[in-house]
């Protein structure tokens, strides 16, 4: 299995917000992918750099993510919730882990 971590650091004061529209996104995700080995959830920061909040994916390996994340970002309903989530993010970047136990 394989965990992907969509990392985002927030706008100042953006964090309420953004859960509000990752909880939306997860909903257009959970119909856009139904069917497959596909789970994700969302987390906020505890300790660390402020206003955090990761995107989790869990697959079965990276060649069902890269075959099937087209679908997701193909789909109009996620293109339109994306730009709501854009303009709440200073920054981002992407962890990769094979989960191991």
């Amino acid at each position: 299995m394989i965990v992907i971590r969509n990392v985002f650091q927030l706008k100042f004061g953006k964090t309420r917000e953004a859960v509000a529209l990752m909880k939306e996104g997860r909903a257009i995700e959970k119909r856009v992918m139904s069917g497959l080995d596909y789970s994700s959830r969302v987390l906020t920061d505890v300790t660390g750099a402020f206003y955090t909040l990761v995107l989790e994916i869990t697959v079965p390996d990276l060649a069902t993510y890269e075959k099937n994340s087209p679908r997701l970002f193909g789909d109009k309903e996620w293109q339109a919730h994306y730009q709501k989530v854009a303009p709440l993010v200073e920054t981002g970047h992407r962890e990769i882990f094979t989960i191991v136990d």
